[in-house]
């Protein structure tokens, strides 16, 4: 007489076999749990798409489209920093204040955007990415309305301020398209939104300098406010929705985390470091250009020295092979070989830039060229360290950035100023060759923790380097499951649990 014993809850292959209906009612009963818990509404009354809806089983494919949009929404969002710049003298007039007091604006704009970096971007980290996008562009697109209509400077300074700190969905859809590019994917992904916020900067600057020339200057701010609106909607249409990466975390905890990020992770501390030194070079060669080709022997008119902006897009149009390379190599090499040429580079500039033009033409280049491929690589490195902390990783790396711009921007004119091109050339020299042992203190495959060495070998290419951890991990899956199917077999001859566990560790000591 056989019996048999009833379905375990946990087997669904069981309940499936023994009953499909009560099998489709279970998976049924889960759906509607899971449709329940899924937000629908953003900020309380804004729906979501459905099709933007989160679920856990559905991939989001992160393809050419919604890389674009990001982009986009970068472009438009980060040109907010930079339209002041070109009409500071039509400022100065409306204002009726002196050059000196109005050169406050752009400072303003990117210490706010400072501290939307230290405030702000890490929320990324803590709360759920789409209501924390959406609602930093609605803010600075309602504080922008101030900027058209405020006849009050210091109205003006202070919202110059908070929409440069909020206009940081930059620094937040950067992290997000690291969470949702496929992996061989990624570095392509991160240089087409870098190359969509240097497009900004060249896009707001020509576009404040042309319609300040024919129309008002507000009506700069109004065309950002349009701008923004487009943006806006935009973005409800296209990013999906994600619950909170960290729900457990609380914003001070999120604070602290990013101080002792920064001072214990390695490939970060190296990153910023490095990005620093960079961003003091690139930066002091821009604020520089001016002088350089408006005075003897070039003496340019102002329409010229604009064109040469043009020139520097070509960091913007070579960005998606950049992207391609750095997602085929080890990122290090990537930050390597661009550190080396940017070496070069300036080289270049000390030698000859105010001898002969086309070195100017070149170093233009090259400067955009090669600090996209750097930026590329080490952004890879950084949000490659922890999944769960790249809002606060990118946030710490992109903060370097900043300081690095402000002190080449003010160190680099006290220089030109002082003692002339030449020295501004041996500088840009000099920073950049300091960024090469800043690399070669840590190899391309060193730990994680390790702060100084080389580990791992030198592959260079990254599908090498997937293969062979596959292959060790596969090898080490076999191995411990030969381990467990001998410890079965010798309970099965009744050898004693205590006996067996012995035996285990002497075998890992020899091993050791």
């Amino acid at each position: 007489m056989s019996s048999t014993s009833p379905p375990s809850p946990g087997d669904d292959n069981t309940v499936q076999k023994a009953n499909p209906s009560i099998a489709s009612a279970v998976a049924g009963e889960g759906e509607r749990a899971q449709e329940e818990k899924t937000r629908k509404v953003d900020f309380l009354f804004v729906p979501i798409p459905k099709r933007l809806h989160y679920h856990p089983e559905r991939h989001v494919h992160f393809g050419f489209l919604l890389n674009a949009v990001f982009a986009l929404a970068t472009t438009f969002v980060g040109a907010n920093l930079y339209y002041c710049q070109p009409i500071l003298i039509q400022l100065a007039s409306a204002f009726h204040t002196d050059y000196d007091r109005i050169s406050r604006i752009p400072t303003l704009a990117l210490a706010g955007y400072g501290a939307g970096l230290l405030l702000v971007a890490p929320l990324g980290d803590l709360v759920p990415r789409r209501p924390l996008l959406l609602g930093s562009v609605f803010i600075a697109l309602t504080l922008t309305i101030g900027l058209c209509i405020t006849n009050s400077l210091v109205a003006f300074e202070v919202l110059t301020f908070f929409v440069g700190m909020f206009s940081n969905p930059p620094q937040i859809l950067i992290p997000l398209a690291a969470d949702l590019a496929l992996p061989h994917r990624r570095a392509s992904a991160f240089a087409i939104i870098l190359s969509g916020l240097l497009f900004g900067v060249l896009l707001a600057r020509l576009l404040g300098g042309l319609i300040a020339e024919f129309a008002s200057w507000r009506d700069i701010y109004y065309m950002a406010l349009g701008v923004q609106g487009a943006v806006l909607v935009a973005l409800w249409a296209t990013i999906p929705d994600f619950p909170s990466k960290n729900p457990d975390l609380t914003y001070v905890r999120i604070m602290g985390s990013m101080v002792k990020l920064a001072a214990t992770e390695p490939t970060l501390v190296q990153a910023y470091l490095i990005s620093v030194a960079s961003s003091c070079t690139f930066a002091g060669f821009w604020v520089t250009l001016t002088y350089l080709l408006g005075n003897s022997p070039y003496s340019y008119s102002t329409l010229v020295i604009g064109l040469f902006g043009i020139v520097g897009m070509a960091g913007v149009v070579l960005a998606p092979f950049v992207g391609r390379l750095v997602d085929k190599m080890v990122p290090w090499y990537g930050t390597l070989f661009a550190t080396v040429l940017m070496l070069f580079t300036a080289a270049i500039y000390w030698g000859a830039a105010g001898v002969n033009v086309a070195a100017v033409v070149i170093v233009t280049i090259g400067i955009d060229v090669f600090r996209q491929l750097q930026q590329v690589s080490l952004a890879t490195s950084v949000l490659s360290i922890d999944p769960h902390m790249r809002a606060r990783l990118n946030s710490v790396y992109i903060l370097s950035q900043l300081v690095g711009q402000a002190v080449g921007s003010s160190v680099c004119t006290t220089v030109y100023v002082k003692y002339g091109w030449r020295a501004v050339g041996a500088l840009m020299f000099a920073l950049s060759a300091v960024q090469i042992p800043m690399l070669l203190v840590r190899g391309p495959h060193t730990q994680r923790y390790t702060w100084f060495g080389f580990e791992g070998g030198f592959e260079f290419w990254k599908s090498v380097v997937q293969a062979r951890n596959e292959a060790r991990e596969e090898r080490e899956r076999s191995e411990r499951e030969k381990t467990d199917g001998d410890s079965v077999v010798r309970k099965q001859e009744g050898v004693p649990q205590e006996k067996i566990a012995d035996e285990k560790r002497d075998e890992f000591a020899t091993q050791v």
